[in-house]
């Protein structure tokens, strides 16, 4: 992508900018992005997904093992014209 993102709310309402205050550009079709997350949801609860390093491993219990404070929070940018989807994992990603 080659430029900086301010992960942060911005005066414009879920559009994303850049470090040179410029709204950030789709690489596909130049449409304008805007911040958004995935959830995972899991038990009448609602959270932020995160990624993990490595292959899933199988549990009998939980279906995956994974231990979750080893996962970094992801966050994802849709473009509002073609809707091609960009993630990011960063720990500025988790819920505030």
């Amino acid at each position: 992508m080659g430029q900086a993102i301010v992960i942060a709310p911005s005066l414009t309402a879920g559009y994303v900018r850049t470090v040179s205050n410029q709204i950030l550009k789709c690489p596909k079709c130049q449409g304008e992005m805007a911040q958004g997350f995935v959830p995972d949801f899991s038990h009448s609860a609602a959270i932020v997904a995160a990624w993990h390093e490595g292959q899933p491993r199988k549990s009998f219990w939980t279906r995956t093992k994974v231990r979750l404070r080893d996962g970094v929070t992801i966050g994802a940018f849709r473009c509002r014209r073609c809707g091609f989807l960009e993630f990011y994992a960063d720990p500025k990603f988790a819920a505030q």
